[in-house]
């Protein structure tokens, strides 16, 4: 009985809750289906549409409404159509509100349209400019402007600032209204200041120390030093590049079961630092067991390629080595005629005694062709600029060696901040596609320059130079270099493609004086033009040939000087012919650790003008990387010049020995010599080397300084003179010099100082202990 009553009264309770809600229900329910007063009908009574009116539109015609709403005359009310209808609207972005009414058998549909965006602006941006921010955007003028598209936007310049260590920077959108439903979209940005790594520890890590491995990490602990670097800022795609650093650096030395457990950034609560933590597992290290090499490939003996093996048994494992290897074997195999090979290192873990062994498996690879190969990320680049230094072409067989020089070859052209080259499946499974994806950088160069060298004294230059004119790949300059010893004026072209040929064209027009030549004896001016064509002989040998029409004049001889050079006062012609082979296997031509090069050139002196010489020389170097930080490096240089069709060799064309080239002695501080002016009259025979070893000495990275010993060692000698009234000094005999210097690469650019004392010399030979030389652009 209890229980029945209990049941009642929940009924009744429920029954008075529905009908407590039930106006309030009605009232939703009538606003949400708005209809004519006049009309008792529904909105979804099946009845016939005989009219679709269209209130509130401005720049979108009716019919365009009409065309998105899926909804035509003659169609019933149906509230499931017409919630489709109202989907289709909002899809569109186009409308900021859309209502439906039934007036009679009218359907009547109310829009407000989105405003049109007029200008975008940014405002409070110091350290990243308009531009940037632009480009990060999606948002254009002239788009319609919707709160979701704004709020991506918001977004994206939120992900550019963290990208740019800025974790407190604030954005705010804004909107200034204007007529004819336009709206100017401002974003009011707040950067806040950089946040810095304010300390790395690593977790875990038993045989490096945490200074050792901050060595290896690309990111750095803030220090004050570190103002014209962003590698102390956090980011966290820098922190993924140092998890796979770390991981490379002890698969190097050894520790094969090496992983990093985590990674984590944390922010300080004032959202000024963050705090990195790497936690490791080392694992043990691992030595070479038996190196083997096997080869499914008919007629290859495996001992073809044994001397490109860099792996040794008894030797610390170093997956680098491994890599390096597969990597020559595979480049060896395919020079052997075999196009699809597929190498394989395999390891046999002996864990017991820590011993690995390694078999590399020479297989016939897939035969894989290039299908298509697609570039994006050029916007002023054209697309035969990138597709004519590709190594491969489609239809080719697919080789990853080729495919690693076309991206060498690209990052050559500077052209680009990065280059990525994928591989994707192609339409069958024989085929694929190469997707090559660049960024572009600034080309253009506006440079004005001021330093002090011991050979020059104060110098300015100004330069303008397009190293992509018209997205062509042409390189256009014109320099002006003024100093106290001389004055230079270059303009030159050069159409690294000309008439879309693998050739290589460019004319030069220049004027140069310089002043006190050779020991303060003369002044030379020099104006003419030339001529350059240059080609490919091989993949790495290249050929110049260059033709050059000059008008030398000497002036301001000094009564005291050598009867030599009196003789060779005033104006003379100089019609010179080329030719300069060059083969470079060098990982970096301005700054080489690791390499060799070879090279030789003639010069013809004499197709017309008023001297005819023939001048050859012979150059090459060597440079091998002892440790990642320290390279060796020998190269030297030999010449000769010598009068043709009776002519002699004049001073002016003589080689001249010291300075740059025979550090310790003075600039043409070495060779014959007029014994009683002592004045350089230059040699005819010269030959150069220099034997060095470049290191870092301590200081951080960040600093970009460099130590080097290096010993100077060279020759010049013989002379052609006609007057012989000269007494000359000439013994021929090798000079030696030894050293050390720095070079800083300085925001005010490269500043050397050398030191050198001469430890083999001529009594007549001139000396100069200390070098310094620095310079600048802004």
């Amino acid at each position: 009985m209890r229980s029945l009553r209990k049941l009642l009264c929940t009924r009744a309770l429920r029954m008075a809750a529905i009908l407590a809600v039930l106006p309030a229900l009605v009232a939703v329910a009538l606003q949400m289906a708005p209809v004519h007063p006049a009309q008792a009908q529904s909105i979804s009574s099946g009845d016939p549409i005989m009219e679709i009116r269209i209130e509130g539109s401005q720049r979108i015609e009716p019919d365009t409404v009409r065309s998105y709403m899926a909804i035509n005359p003659g169609d019933p009310f149906d509230a499931r159509a017409i919630d489709r209808a109202l989907k289709n609207l909002f899809a569109t972005g186009l409308f900021a509100d859309v209502n439906f009414r039934r007036e009679a058998n009218s359907l009547v549909v109310q829009v407000a349209e989105n405003p049109i965006i007029n200008r975008i602006a940014f405002e409070g941006n110091d350290k990243l400019d308009d531009d940037q921010l632009q480009s990060e955007i999606q948002l254009r003028p002239r788009v319609v402007y919707t709160q979701s598209r704004v709020q991506a936007d918001v977004k994206r310049l939120l992900d550019l600032y963290r990208r740019n260590g800025r974790f407190a920077a604030a954005v705010d959108p804004k909107i200034i209204k204007l007529d004819q439903n336009r709206v100017d979209l401002v974003f009011e940005i707040t950067e806040g200041e950089s946040t810095g790594v304010e300390r790395i520890d690593f977790v875990g890590n038993k045989i490096f120390s945490d200074s050792d491995l901050r060595d290896v990490v690309i990111t750095r602990e803030s220090a004050w030093y570190r103002f014209l670097s962003s590698s102390d800022t956090y980011d966290p795609d820098r922190l993924t590049v140092d998890k796979e650093t770390l991981r490379k650096y002890y698969l190097s030395e050894g520790y094969a079961d090496f992983r990093v457990v985590s990674a984590v950034a944390e922010l300080s609560p004032d959202q000024e630092a963050f705090f990195i933590t790497f936690t490791v597992e080392e694992g043990e290290r691992y030595t070479f067991g038996k190196i083997d090499v096997k080869s499914t490939l008919k007629d290859l003996d495996p001992a073809a390629v044994q001397g490109d093996i860099l792996t040794f048994e008894g030797d610390w494992y170093n997956a680098d080595l491994v890599d390096k290897s597969v990597q020559a074997i595979a480049d060896r195999v395919g020079s052997l005629g075999y196009a699809f090979v597929d190498v394989r290192p395999r390891i046999d873990r002996d864990a017991e005694n820590r011993i690995l062994n390694l078999t590399y498996d020479i297989q016939e690879g897939p035969k894989v062709y290039v299908e298509r190969i697609e570039i994006t990320g050029n916007v002023r680049t054209q697309d035969k600029v990138i597709r004519r230094e590709f190594r491969l072409a489609e239809g080719d067989a697919f080789s990853t060696a080729k495919m690693r020089r076309t991206e060498q070859r690209l990052r050559n052209l500077t052209f680009f901040e990065s280059v990525d080259i994928q591989t994707t499946p192609g339409s069958a499974p024989d085929k694929t596609v190469i997707k090559v994806k660049v960024a572009e950088k600034s080309t253009g160069e506006l440079n004005f320059g001021a330093g002090f060298s011991t050979a020059d004294g104060p110098l300015g230059s100004v330069g303008v130079r397009e190293r992509n004119l018209l997205g062509k790949g042409q390189d256009l300059r014109a320099n002006f270099t003024l100093s106290g010893k001389r004055s230079q004026l270059d303009v030159s072209f050069t159409d690294p493609y000309f008439m879309d040929k693998e050739l290589s064209a460019g004319v030069d027009l220049f004027h140069r004086r310089f002043n006190n030549v050779r020991g303060d004896s003369y002044d030379l001016a020099q104006t003419g033009t030339g001529l350059r064509l240059g080609y490919d002989l091989s993949e790495y040998t290249r050929q110049t040939l260059s033709y050059r029409f000059s008008a030398d004049k000497i002036s301001d001889v000094d009564d005291d000087v050598s009867e030599a050079i009196q003789d060779e006062k005033g104006y003379t012609y100089r019609s010179t012919l080329s030719s300069d082979i060059l083969y470079d296997r060098r990982d970096n031509p301005l700054d080489p650790r690791d390499g060799y090069f070879a090279g030789f050139s003639t010069d013809l002196i004499g197709i017309g003008g008023d001297v005819q010489n023939l001048q050859n020389m012979v150059r090459g170097g060597y440079f091998y990387p002892v440790t990642d930080d320290v390279s060796i490096g020998i190269s030297a240089e030999a010449g000769y010049i010598r009068g043709i069709f009776g002519d002699h060799v004049r001073v002016t064309d003589s080689f001249s020995l010291g300075g740059s080239n025979l550090r310790g002695f003075e600039t043409s501080g070495v060779g014959p010599r007029d014994a009683d002016t002592n004045d350089s009259l230059g040699g005819q025979f010269i030959f150069d080397g220099t034997l060095q070893a470049t290191f870092p000495i301590g200081l951080p990275e960040e600093f970009g300084v460099r130590g080097r010993a290096f010993t100077d060692f060279g020759t010049l000698t013989g002379t052609d003179l006609d007057n012989n009234d000269v007494n000359v000094d000439d013994d021929g005999t090798l000079r030696v010099s030894v050293g050390g210097g720095l070079t800083w690469v300085s925001p005010f650019g490269p500043i050397a100082v050398d030191l050198a004392y001469p430890i083999m010399k001529e009594s007549y030979d001139n000396t100069e202990i200390f070098r310094f030389s620095v310079g600048t652009s802004f």
